[in-house]
């Protein structure tokens, strides 16, 4: 068991906002992928399957430091943690003005996937540690990832504008770069909770390899791996499949991957409140339902209904992701956020690297980016099949419901 001692409302408020902005700075660079992979199919001369590695070389770095290295946030602290992980994120990010080719901008995003796995398993670990319940957790959860998906708008909005200016998709990364910069002074010059562990046993990697048996953060990770698998497929292919559109709604079109981001951050914002009135099983089933609809819709009706329904799903995924990656969380003491945090992000990463893969191979196989999205909503049904099972039979009820009492103040 462990408890966090309590801050100062300053630094409290300085510390969520810091976790709010490193998330958004995140959906900046990692969301504007599906705007940045035509140009680089352009300029180079790829295939889908090739194109799809800028975006999966990042995040099977994120998997593999979430997994490997998630355990720092609860060795040497939140704060440590966070500044070492934005610190090679800003570096990777400035080196990406002196490259110019395809290899060296995909060694750079591994390196970026490194220190986001870094950072952001330190930041998932700090939401906890201001939390004051299981509930709240959920709540502040929704509120971060919403950040994070303000920065899904902002990131492909600035990609658009370069390159409408005849400008290189690469000064995203030098926006990045500043911001991340700017925020490892505020994280230094910030007072962090201290999390008080009851254990005298290191923290290492030795006390990941339990937790990947663990049924509570195995049940969470596939939930998660089914749900990342249907909203990658938005952002990184959607643009691919809309593009060359010349049907009446053109306008739709143009806009499609816009209107995803800010639904799906207007409905996180939301969530946070949302998630204190209802259950969050019953808004799970019913939100994974809505989903799958969308991308059943979308593959029978054709592409006409496909610009509207692929779009709308957005407003359905914006509670799913942080939701059950707070109640995976939540099932564990403090002392264990970042490195629970760290599992959870390994299958999270595992998926948006894979699934884009195939999506982009069966794509490739049978000549067209549509039948790639027949895969992204036969996962989206397997989610609502699992999320049904939830609503059922709640196996985590127990578990959340005694954290609550052992972890969290009243």
């Amino acid at each position: 068991m462990s408890t966090s001692n309590p801050i100062p409302a300053a630094n409290g408020t300085l510390i969520r906002w810091l976790t709010y902005l490193m998330f958004m700075m995140f959906g900046m660079t990692t969301d504007a992928v599906g705007e940045i992979i035509p140009v680089i199919i352009e300029e180079f001369n790829l295939s889908l399957t090739a194109a799809s590695s800028f975006h999966y070389a990042s995040m099977a770095a994120i998997g593999l430091s979430g997994l490997l290295l998630g355990f720092l946030a609860d060795r040497i602290g939140r704060k440590a943690t966070i500044i070492i992980g934005l610190a090679v994120f800003a570096i990777a990010c400035w080196l990406f003005m002196v490259a110019s080719s395809f290899y060296s901008f995909v060694a750079l995003l591994v390196f970026c996937g490194v220190a986001i796995g870094i950072f952001k398993t330190g930041a998932l670990a700090m939401v906890g540690d201001i939390s004051s319940s299981t509930r709240a957790h959920s709540s502040n959860m929704n509120m971060v990832e919403g950040f994070f998906g303000v920065g899904a708008i902002v990131g492909p909005a600035v990609v658009a504008y370069l390159l409408q200016n005849g400008m290189s998709w690469k000064y995203l990364y030098l926006v990045a770069g500043v911001i991340c910069s700017a925020l490892i002074i505020a994280a230094a010059l910030a007072r962090y909770p201290q999390t008080i562990k009851t254990c005298s046993e290191p923290v290492s990697f030795k006390q990941t390899l339990p937790m990947m048996k663990n049924p509570y953060a195995l049940g969470f990770s596939f939930a998660i791996f089914l749900y990342v698998a249907t909203e990658v497929a938005i952002y990184v292919w959607m643009p691919t499949l809309f593009r060359g559109y010349d049907g009446e709604y053109g306008w739709m079109a143009t806009y499609a991957l816009t209107v995803f981001f800010i639904v799906r951050a207007a409905g996180r914002f939301l969530g946070a409140w949302v998630l204190r009135y209802f259950d969050w099983t019953h808004v799970m089933a019913l939100f994974s339902g809505c989903i799958f609809a969308c991308y059943l819709g979308a593959m029978v009706l054709g592409v006409d209904f496909a610009i509207f329904l692929l779009p709308l799903s957005g407003v359905f995924m914006s509670m799913m992701y942080p939701t059950l990656n707070s109640k995976g969380i939540s099932c564990f003491p403090k002392s264990q956020h970042g490195t629970v945090a760290g599992v959870i992000l390994f299958f999270t990463a595992l998926s948006a690297a894979v699934s884009p893969l195939l999506m982009g191979a069966v794509s490739d196989w049978f000549g067209h980016v549509r039948y790639g999205f027949y895969f992204a909503a036969f996962m989206a049904g397997l989610l609502f099949l699992g999320m049904v099972l939830n609503l059922i039979r709640n196996p985590a009820a127990k578990q959340l419901n005694a954290q609550t009492l052992q972890q969290f103040s009243s």
